[in-house]
């Protein structure tokens, strides 16, 4: 018959084992949360010009000039909190295109577009946005940086819930596009999206209008990428690890601007934007988007 003594020795022994199991359960999921380029992204073109480093903390694509590389996500998303650090090509940039964006598959896609549009050394990145729905686009606002995204990282993040998309830099929105469906505007809201990124050369339109073709003497051309985080409702076939109770479990999920965002994308708006289809009275001379026509 065991004694007082060894059984007290074989619960403290069981309990020191799950201990150290529900530990190291923990550091696991804590590493798979932090994200990871091998586990959330697969490299799809490039002939090796992507890598993956630093043990999956680190991705580079380059850009010569025989072709471009890119990367997208392994999994599928409806609705989502995603961020990523990039620092965009330095130097003389001109005709290069970063596209960091959400899209769909399909003829009525849905797609949330980050692009940064290279330049000449000295002048001023333009970061240009894009949203599409069902397959309709068309709504480009554009913007200069208040920072050099060539010389360190900075944080890119996509907010998308079934009320509005807002785009943000280091935490500071820049654009916001909200649901308008009671106003006849598709909305992206049905159709799961993948994350994608490629660096490519556009330099019959990227720069000036094409004005400003590569400089090929400054290839290879690379941009880098870390830091991803997607909070977000992963789609596996016809479900979501979302539920319906996500508004009270993930704040993004009925996120909105509040009156200190407001200001400071009203900042942002009137000092770095400097292009917006919604004041573009000559590309729209039946009028503008419905979307435009509310506050």
């Amino acid at each position: 018959m065991p004694t007082f003594k060894s059984t007290m020795t074989s619960l403290h022994s069981t309990f020191s084992t799950i201990t150290i199991l529900f530990a190291l359960l923990l550091a696991s999921s804590m590493a798979a949360s932090a994200g990871n380029f091998y586990q959330d992204f697969d490299i799809t073109w490039g002939d090796g010009r992507a890598k993956i480093l630093n043990n999956g903390d680190l991705l580079t694509l380059s850009l010569d000039k025989a072709s471009g590389s890119g990367f997208q996500s392994k999994n599928e998303y409806l609705f989502g909190k995603i961020d990523m650090q990039l620092k965009l090509v330095p130097g003389n940039s001109a005709g290069t295109v970063t596209a960091y964006y959400l899209s769909s598959k399909g003829s009525s896609w849905d797609e949330i577009d980050f692009e940064f549009l290279g330049n000449l050394s000295g002048d001023p990145y333009i970061l240009h946005t894009n949203v599409f729905s069902q397959g309709k686009g068309n709504r480009e606002q554009q913007f200069y940086l208040w920072f050099d995204p060539t010389a360190d990282f900075h944080t890119y993040s996509i907010l998308w819930n079934p009320q509005r998309i807002i785009f943000s830099v280091d935490g500071t929105p820049i654009r916001e596009f909200k649901n308008m469906e009671s106003r006849g505007v598709a909305f992206p809201k049905e159709q799961p999206m993948r994350i994608y990124s490629s660096l490519w050369n556009a330099d019959e339109w990227a720069t000036r209008g094409g004005l400003v073709k590569t400089d090929w003497s400054e290839a290879p051309f690379t941009a880098s990428y870390r830091n991803f985080n997607a909070n977000a409702c992963v789609n596996s076939g016809a479900s979501s690890s979302c539920t319906s109770n996500s508004a009270s479990s993930n704040a993004w999920f009925s996120q909105q601007l509040d009156s200190t965002s407001q200001d400071r994308l009203r900042w942002v708006q009137n000092n770095y934007m400097i292009y917006n289809y919604c004041t573009d009275a000559k590309r729209f001379p039946q009028g503008l988007p419905p979307e435009c026509q509310s506050s």
